[in-house]
């Protein structure tokens, strides 16, 4: 009987190893494609991994995430970014049913709408600017030490302050902050979400220009 126990014991732990390789070396090559300029190839990819790992909600993170950043680069084009905003979304959602309080995932909620701000503030401004703070407060709440989540917020509210010209003093400030949570976070893993930090120096400089 221990010898059976001992053998599937063994057995196990060979079958979750493989998974576990096949995971990795799935999300390894996802991100490579999408660092080598094909988003479309990373998304389908990340979307396989996904229904693999049904209980991961990093892979769906990263189909939305690709299609929010690629959403970004298409501003002016309504046909491109109609489709890449509604993937994001309809991915965005299956993993907010199963955890509504993921600071991450807030914060990508909170990027699709500013995508749609961005592409038409005048029709989408007063409609989604309140559920953009909304989702950052709330994610403050849950992780106040989430740089992303700072750095989200500040960024979103230096854009509005701008847009009205208004000082921008007090949220340069977050941004300062939140370069200084970037260098004492510790994702759990390699993959989850670790970015952020190049666009919140970029933003500290323009802070610095004004």
């Amino acid at each position: 009987m221990k010898k059976l126990i001992l053998t599937l014991v063994v057995v196990f732990a060979v079958f979750s190893a493989q998974s576990q390789n096949q995971y990795e070396q799935g999300m390894n090559k996802a991100f490579a494609l999408w660092k080598e300029g094909n988003p479309t190839e990373a998304v389908a990819l990340f979307e396989r991994i996904a229904s693999a790992e049904k209980n991961n909600w990093l892979p769906n993170y990263y189909v939305a995430f690709v299609n929010i950043t690629t959403a970004f680069q298409v501003m002016n084009d309504n046909e491109q970014l109609t489709p890449l905003l509604n993937k994001a979304q309809e991915t965005l959602d299956m993993e907010l049913i199963k955890d509504p309080n993921n600071a991450e995932l807030l914060v990508l909620q909170a990027l699709i709408y500013t995508a749609w701000i961005s592409s038409d503030p005048m029709k989408n401004g007063m409609k989604l600017s309140g559920k953009v703070m909304e989702l950052y407060s709330k994610a403050e709440k849950l992780a106040p030490n989430n740089p992303r989540v700072v750095f989200g917020k500040a960024e979103f509210e230096i854009g509005g302050a701008r847009y009205f010209k208004q000082d921008t003093s007090a949220m340069c400030g977050q941004i300062d902050k939140a370069i200084a949570l970037f260098s004492t976070f510790k994702p759990e893993s390699v993959f989850h979400p670790n970015w952020g930090l190049d666009r919140a120096l970029e933003a500290q400089k323009k802070c610095a220009k004004k």
